[in-house]
């Protein structure tokens, strides 16, 4: 007989485990997304990357504010085996977790205990980290607490951006999800405690986070791009204008925080530079440091704040 799971996430990182287990030997009775929201221009009502992933896939969506007793209802009702979690963006009540002989995994995409909660994947590259990875856990009351089956790291580099980290943690989560349900199945799962001691929580990125403090090292400025790249995004302002920065590299140059060293994007930092390479002005397009600099009002020694 086989094996029913509800499947719970909402971003583009849970698509491809989503698809994996329609395809898979398990019966997949629904999926559960956030709602959808509307545009912050215009009324346009936007589905979730899951729930768009589920329509295509013809899989019954539900997508409630909150999980409440008309939710918990609906559980009960169709007694799944398996609730599978990748990144939802609610917190499953206790009393969904007790629900007899259901089982919730969540695939969580760091390694556990460390960064724990909503943004692991941009703390763990703002953090210098030189690697992270997806867990596969057990999940209980407490959040990102439980006990994990399976670890696989990966590298992070100075290149690493949140969008190849996500893309690659979300494959890495998927390639290993069925394996992992088999072993749950067959009572051959070994699922091993946390050390709460060495936890550390990945909080919800602010937008504010994004303005750029050219008194840090150019390193740790090159990561914090690469970690809030497209939202909400590193900036800095000159002249009254907010200019964002999409792209830049490590520069051996130096000079004073925040200083244009030359005529192509290199600005100062506590330790060594950055140059920009992509960058875009408020209410602009984003351009190449090349184009930007054609008829830029930017000079050699100017300060950005």
């Amino acid at each position: 007989m086989q094996k029913k799971i509800v499947f719970m996430g909402t971003p583009e990182f849970s698509v491809l485990t989503l698809e994996i287990l329609a395809k898979s030997n398990y019966r997949l009775e629904c999926v559960y997304t956030q709602p959808p929201r509307k545009s912050f221009r215009g009324q346009k009502i936007n589905l979730s990357p899951v729930h768009k992933a589920a329509n295509r896939l013809k899989i019954k969506v539900r997508h409630p504010n909150k999980l409440d007793l008309e939710e918990l209802k609906f559980f009960k009702k169709i007694k799944p085996d398996f609730v599978i979690v990748a990144a939802y963006g609610q917190i499953i009540p206790e009393k969904f977790l007790k629900i007899e002989d259901a089982k919730f995994i969540n695939i969580h995409a760091s390694l556990l205990p460390k960064w724990r909660g909503a943004a692991p994947i941009q703390r763990s590259i703002i953090n210098m980290d030189r690697e992270t990875g997806i867990s596969i856990m057990r999940i209980v009351p407490k959040l990102d607490a439980g006990p994990f089956m399976r670890q696989v790291k990966v590298k992070i580099d100075n290149n690493t951006t949140a969008v190849n980290l996500e893309n690659s943690l979300s494959k890495l989560g998927s390639e290993i999800i069925i394996e992992c349900l088999d072993l749950i199945r067959n009572n051959k799962a070994r699922f091993i405690e946390q050390n709460n001691s060495l936890a550390s929580y990945a909080k919800k990125i602010k937008k504010k986070e994004g303005k750029i403090d050219w008194k840090d090292s150019a390193k740790k400025i090159v990561a914090k791009i690469n970690a809030l790249n497209p939202f909400p995004g590193t900036w800095f302002d000159y002249d009254g204008d907010r200019y964002k920065v999409l792209k830049a590299e490590i520069n051996n140059n130096s000079g004073k925080p925040g200083e244009l060293l030359d005529e192509e994007l290199i600005v100062g930092c506590s330790e060594q530079a950055i140059k920009i390479l992509e960058i875009q002005k408020e209410g602009k397009n984003k351009m190449s440091s090349k184009k930007f600099l054609v008829g830029s009002s930017f000079k050699k020694g100017s300060i950005f704040q």
